[in-house]
């Protein structure tokens, strides 16, 4: 075993390059950071051949003293923290001093500043090799220019693992992009090889803010946007959240700050994929920009090199709270919401109206449907499987076990204006909003003018044709008024027969044994029998045919991961969304006109309503100027 030896002051800033530099686009991160600790109201990025050739990074922040530059440039050297008690409530994005050491170690690095208070700048000029610092008079206004030349230029294994120009400067855009979303108080400009790429000036009002996303995120997002802003004990989340039909194929367009900070963090990722868990098509992914504000004191975010990792304090809460917005802004979304992206779209913008194009929800909105002889109605109505269809005999859940569930809801009945899966009565019925020439507002879906094929309902509106999907959007009616009618109750738990025996390890028996009062209310009775043994002795009595120990497994592990489960909920929601799917409108089946408009003003009270429980599109708007271009009208 060789002797140990203290590592030069070289190679440990080598050492900490590996982990704080890793391409270009980690300089400009770190030097973009450290200009707007400084208080820099405009930040000046300029890289040639992607950043391997030059990074320069110019602010008009506070500056560095000429006495300090050679401590700047030296590990562990900050003016950001001078205590434990600073570390625990980090209010700056820097506060290591790890950064311009790092990158000197690597690179050919020039420091120029000055502060308010000189009369001259000073530079600091340091190299990878001998590490040693060169300080001359300068020219330079009030604040920091910091130069990066030959990146790697004296570590080529590293250099080899950088990719091409333009991936590497796609990094660079990205970094730059997340920094000003983060920073609306501060001017942006980037420029690759002597091209201008963003020039952002500050925004301070609302709508410059939303014309800093537009042009960062593409307009398209911000016109399918929700704008949100709520507070609770001691947190503040506000921001932009897409519309669910405004989702993206891969998760390219997520950015959540805290305090600032750009962060991933799985605890955040888990809370807003469960308030969008039944609004999205499948593994199709959601789009926002997010900012958290919380006491710094609450949160750690010393927890990885790179600074994108960060650790609350009380994360259930934390969950809980992003978790309660969010859902509560996407349940509040009504058809007229999504009319701001649609007609956007109508005057001239590239916008794609409802996101990428879903093909398989164009697909299965087409598909071949079976009409089956009427099944017995029940409480004097029509069927739970509405308007003479009937469940396919492949599902599980035949009609007696929904009018077995039905009735367990309300209590042996249900009555007309309670059952969720038919529109009886409605045949009658006059329209709930007279015409707009009588003087009243017209309502956001337009009034039914005609049933195409039997699947689609056509309503007209001022801003042109909303096609209907009728059995789309009247299973989300059905499924939204099974949960609310579900929420009204207590979860009913039934006994085992025979008691489950489940082997676990010793950190889930004892977390079991610990939320006992929480697994009850979930309708699961689970007593501790041994160091590694659960018993399961009841379950919820809806979920009494599911796998129990898959369940309960699950439920462990959602408690171990994020302090809390929906799992018992998630699966209970999944019944009700197969039973509302066979419970709805079938297609082939006619419609009046009076039914017709009761299915839009139904959409239009009900929550999520722009969406089927698969995710799928209930509705969309064909807008004036796009029939008008079909037809080269004003040509």
């Amino acid at each position: 075993m060789p002797s140990i030896r203290l590592l030069s002051p070289r190679l440990a800033n080598q050492i900490a390059a590996g982990e704080v530099v890793e391409r270009p686009a980690s300089v400009v991160k770190e030097l973009v950071e450290n200009a707007l600790d400084a208080g820099a109201g405009h930040v000046d990025v300029e890289v040639e051949q992607g950043g391997v050739k030059l990074i320069r990074v110019r602010d008009d922040g506070s500056g560095i003293a000429e006495a300090d530059l050679p401590l700047a440039l030296s590990r562990h050297a900050t003016s950001k923290i001078v205590s434990l008690d600073d570390l625990e409530s980090v209010a700056s994005l820097g506060f290591r001093g790890e950064a311009l050491a790092s990158v000197s170690s690597v690179s050919r690095l020039t420091l120029t500043s000055r502060t308010d208070g000189q009369e001259a700048a000073s530079r600091v000029e340091v190299e990878g090799r001998d590490m040693d610092a060169r300080i001359s008079p300068a020219a330079h206004p009030v604040g920091t220019t910091v130069e990066v030349r030959d990146l790697f230029f004296n570590t080529p294994a590293r250099r080899k693992f950088l990719r091409t120009e333009k991936t590497e400067f796609n990094h660079v855009e990205e970094c730059v992009r997340r920094q000003a979303l983060s920073r609306f108080d501060s001017g942006f400009t980037l420029r690759h090889n002597q091209r201008v790429i963003q020039n952002l000036r500050p925004a301070e009002s609302m709508l410059d803010r939303e014309r800093r996303i537009g042009s960062l995120c593409g307009q398209k997002f911000i016109d399918n946007a929700v704008v949100i802003d709520a507070e609770a004990t001691g947190l503040r989340l506000w921001g932009w959240v897409a519309l669910p039909t405004f989702s993206r194929s891969q998760a390219d367009l997520q950015y959540f700050f805290v305090n600032g900070r750009v962060i991933r963090d799985r605890l955040v990722a888990h809370a807003v994929r469960q308030a969008y868990r039944d609004v999205l098509f499948n593994n199709r992914h959601p789009a926002f920009v997010l900012y958290l504000e919380v006491d710094p004191a609450t949160v750690d975010v010393n927890v990885h090199p790179t600074k994108h990792e960060v650790r609350f304090r009380d994360g259930r809460l934390v969950h809980d709270f992003i978790f309660r917005t969010l859902h509560k802004a996407l349940a509040d979304v009504r058809p007229d919401d999504h009319f701001r992206g649609a007609v956007a779209q109508s005057h001239g913008r590239e916008i794609s109206g409802q996101g990428e194009p879903s093909t398989d929800g164009a697909t299965q909105a087409r598909q071949p449907w079976n009409v089956q002889p009427a099944a017995p109605s029940f409480g004097g109505q029509a069927p739970a499987t509405g308007f003479g269809g009937q469940a396919s005999p492949q599902q599980d859940w035949r009609a007696s076990d929904q009018m077995a569930f039905y009735q367990s809801l309300s209590g042996g009945g249900v009555s007309a204006q309670q059952e969720p899966a038919s529109f009886a009565g409605t045949a009658s019925m006059p329209l709930e909003h007279p015409v707009s020439a009588d003087g009243h507002e017209e309502p956001p879906l337009g009034y039914a003018i005609a049933q195409l094929h039997g699947i689609y309902v056509l309503a007209q509106g001022s801003a042109g044709m909303i096609v209907v999907d009728m059995h789309a959007a009247h299973e989300r009616i059905t499924y939204e008024r099974m949960k609310r009618a579900l929420a009204e109750q207590d979860l009913k738990s039934q006994p085992l027969l025979v008691p489950l025996s489940l082997a676990v390890s010793q950190k889930e028996a004892a977390l079991a044994e610990t939320h006992g009062e929480d697994l009850q209310q979930l309708g699961l009775q689970i007593e501790r029998i041994g160091p590694e043994t659960l018993a399961i002795r009841q379950v919820p009595a809806l979920l009494r045919g599911a796998d129990a120990e898959q369940l309960v497994r699950d439920v462990l592990s959602d408690l171990i991961e994020h302090g809390q489960s929906d799992r018992v909920e998630a699966v209970t929601h999944e019944l009700l969304g197969t039973m509302a799917c066979h419970g709805s409108v079938r297609a082939n089946r006619q419609l009046t006109i009076p039914e017709m408009n009761s299915l839009l003003r139904d959409m239009e009270a009900t929550e999520r309503s722009g969406q089927c429980n698969h995710g799928r599109p209930t509705w969309t708007l064909v807008t004036l100027a796009e029939l008008d271009k079909l037809f080269l009208r004003g040509r």
